[in-house]
C-alpha cells in the first residue's frame, strides 16, 4: 500500500496545480480550426456562408471558454483575446496558403495542393505553429507551447511558438527537425529532416537573450544540419548541405557542405 506521507505530498500538487485548460481541450480546438480553414481534411462541408460564419463564432466562443479557465494568468479578458485571435485568422490563412504553395512548388513528389494539405506533416506542423504564434503574440502563456508540442507529437517536428517565421516556409519530411525559441526565419526558406536550429548553451541565465540562429531569405538547409547560436546568421540565398555543423555566420550566396571520406575495403 502507498505510504500516507506520499499521498499527502501528491495531494498538495492536486490542490495547488495552476489553473490551465486541459491539453485535450486545446488540441481539439486547434484541430477544429484547421479543419474549418482547410476542408480538404474532412468530409464535413458547409452548404451556406451563414453556417460557415456561425462555425467561426462557435469556435471563438470555445477559445474564450478555454482561456477563461486561466483568466488569472492573462493580461486581458479571455473574450477580448479570443476576438483578437480570430481577427488575425484571415492573415494567418493567407500566410498558410503561401506555405502550401512553397511545399507544392518545391517538391516534385507533390501532385496537388490538396495532397499537401491532406498528407504533408510539414504543413500540419507549420499550421499549428502559426496558430500558436498568434496566441504567443497575444501574451497567452503555456497554451502556445501545448499547441506546438501536440503537433510535435504527431509529426516529429518541434517548432517553438515564439520563433518568428516568414511566409513561403517549407519543411520537407521534417522528422527530428527542431526550431528554437529565438530563431528568426525569413521568406522562402526550405528545411529538410533532422535539422537543429538551436542554442550554443542551455544555461538559464540566457533566458532573455537571442540564443538561436537567424536564417535569411531563400535559404535551403539539407538533412542533418546543425546550426547553433544567437549570433549565427545564414545569409540569404545560401545552401547548407547535409550534416553540416555551424556555429558561425556565413555570407549570402554561400554553399557549404560537409565532406567525409568513405573507404570501402
Amino acid at each position: 500500500m502507498i505510504e500516507q506521507k506520499f499521498i499527502q505530498l501528491l495531494f498538495q500538487k492536486h490542490t495547488n496545480t495552476p489553473a490551465y485548460p486541459s491539453t485535450s481541450a486545446v488540441s481539439r480546438f486547434v484541430t477544429k480550426l484547421l479543419l474549418l480553414l482547410f476542408p480538404e481534411q474532412t468530409k464535413n462541408h458547409f452548404d451556406s456562408q451563414d453556417k460557415l460564419a456561425e462555425a467561426f463564432v462557435q469556435l471563438e466562443t470555445e477559445l474564450a471558454t478555454i482561456l477563461s479557465v486561466m483568466q488569472v494568468h492573462l493580461s486581458e479578458n479571455s473574450d477580448i483575446i479570443a476576438n483578437k485571435f480570430f481577427k488575425s485568422i484571415p492573415e494567418t490563412y493567407r500566410v498558410l496558403n503561401t506555405d502550401i504553395q512553397a511545399i507544392f512548388s518545391g517538391d516534385p513528389a507533390a501532385k496537388s495542393e490538396y495532397e499537401v494539405i491532406r498528407a504533408y506533416p510539414g504543413f500540419y506542423a507549420i499550421a499549428f505553429y502559426r496558430f500558436a504564434h498568434v496566441l504567443y503574440d497575444l501574451d497567452v502563456p503555456l497554451i502556445p507551447r501545448v499547441i506546438t508540442e501536440y503537433a510535435h507529437s504527431k509529426t516529429g517536428i518541434d517548432i517553438h511558438p515564439a520563433a518568428t517565421i516568414d511566409e513561403y516556409f517549407y519543411i520537407d519530411h521534417g522528422t527530428g527537425t527542431v526550431i528554437g525559441e529565438t530563431c528568426h526565419i525569413g521568406k522562402n526558406v526550405k528545411l529538410y529532416q533532422a535539422i537543429t536550429l538551436g542554442a550554443l548553451s542551455v544555461s538559464k541565465n540566457m533566458v532573455s537573450l537571442k540564443r538561436h540562429p537567424t536564417i535569411e531569405d531563400n535559404v535551403v538547409i539539407y538533412s542533418g544540419a546543425t546550426i547553433l547560436g544567437g549570433e549565427t546568421i545564414i545569409g540569404h540565398d545560401s545552401i547548407v548541405g547535409g550534416n553540416v555543423w555551424l556555429t558561425k555566420s556565413i555570407p549570402p550566396f554561400t554553399k557549404i557542405y560537409h565532406q567525409e571520406q568513405v573507404k570501402i575495403s
